[in-house]
């Protein structure tokens, strides 16, 4: 059985509706750890009443490069079998750009999900770049991490409506709730080997 691992920085919402999708939906990999940035993420005491092993790897004030960074993190995911050859790793609010050796390491083996329907506002305020453009429907996409800025092969996306009196805040929330639904589906096909990627496009079996 693959065995996961979660990177957080945050509360880890994204975190815990997979994590109860796996024991819930009966998905065939395993939560090995989940790992903060942050000491103080709130997502770690989730984990924890969950029965997830946890672990911190305080980025503020590290002097180091990213990937030696990311070597802490290597080294901590292949300590629980979350591993190149038998693992998956998911970005939940994880708030740290991962270098690219990080990336090759564990090519096609690193998830991300990410508020907007790419190619479409990447990066940083997603919903507020589809209000301020006048989109009329906005929603989020999983994908495969690769070395750009949200730029990885894709895996599910989910439209979401946008009204006329939508704020941030309330598109933020609806699209959310379609983050948790398809984040788990995409563990779970990426778990039964149902994700088969070909350049820059995916196929699902």
């Amino acid at each position: 059985m693959l065995n996961l691992g979660i990177l957080i920085s945050g509360r880890g919402s994204n975190m815990e509706s997979i994590l109860k999708s796996i024991k819930r939906e009966k998905i065939p990999i395993k939560p090995a750890v989940v790992i903060s940035n942050k000491p103080d993420a709130v997502g770690l005491k989730i984990a924890e009443k969950l029965g997830i092993n946890i672990e911190i790897i305080e980025s503020k004030g590290f002097k180091g490069t990213r990937w030696q960074y990311d070597k802490k993190v290597i080294a901590t995911l292949t300590k629980y079998g979350v591993t190149p050859r038998n693992g998956l790793v998911c970005l939940a609010g994880f708030m740290r750009i991962i270098s690219p050796e990080f990336v090759k390491k564990y090519k096609n083996r690193i998830l991300n999900i990410h508020p907007a329907l790419l190619p479409a506002f990447p990066g940083l305020d997603s919903q507020k770049q589809a209000l301020d453009y006048g989109s009329k429907y906005s929603g989020c996409t999983v994908h495969f991490v690769d070395t750009g800025m949200d730029t990885g092969p894709i895996i599910i996306q989910s439209v979401v409506k946008i009204k006329e009196n939508d704020t941030e805040e309330s598109l933020s929330k609806r699209i959310l709730k379609e983050e948790h639904r398809i984040y788990s589906k995409a563990v779970d096909l990426f778990a039964r080997k149902k994700i088969k990627v070909s350049g820059r496009r995916t196929v699902i079996s």
